[in-house]
């Protein structure tokens, strides 16, 4: 089982981090686009090769994120139509999560078996995460999985605070 950490900057404008095992070495980079439309994130791996894409949905009547991952579309997290609350759905074929994953506390699975467990470090400066692999051959997936669900939270909190103005 491999462990790796999602740690953002908080301060950073154009949503570049990285995501190391547990040695502090570098495994991924993430970088978003700033301030263009459609809003994307790639994920490369060390030799900058793109291993994942996200992409916001533009001309969708509620949010949807599309997750490419090695050039085949994987998953799509899409708002759901609520009045009360906030909810989304995570569309994947043989690919579930369990728990809560709006606080980023879930396992990933696939067909039924754990593949993966995230879960949210407290304590820390900007968001981090654990992501704990257990099957290896779905690292990149898992990885898109839980930087498109936090690009979701933060596509969130923006739409939140700008109709609070």
């Amino acid at each position: 089982m491999r462990q790796l950490y999602i740690k953002q900057k908080v301060f950073s404008l154009s949503g570049k981090f990285t995501v190391k095992d547990q040695h502090e070495k570098d495994m991924y980079y993430v970088e978003g686009s700033f301030m263009q439309v459609p809003k994307t994130f790639s994920i490369m791996n060390t030799a900058r090769d793109e291993v994942a894409h996200i992409t916001k949905k533009v001309f969708s009547f509620l949010p949807k994120f599309l997750v490419e991952v090695n050039g085949r579309d994987v998953l799509t997290i899409k708002k759901e139509f609520s009045f009360l609350k906030a909810r989304y759905t995570i569309d994947a074929s043989g690919i579930e999560v369990h728990g809560n994953w709006w606080d980023m506390d879930f396992q990933v699975l696939q067909h039924g078996k754990i593949v993966g467990k995230v879960g949210k470090e407290w304590f820390t400066w900007g968001d981090s995460y654990k992501v704990q692999i257990i099957d290896e051959e779905m690292e990149t997936i898992i990885i898109a999985l839980v930087v498109a669900i936090d690009c979701v939270k933060a596509d969130q909190a923006a739409a939140s605070s700008a109709a609070s103005i």
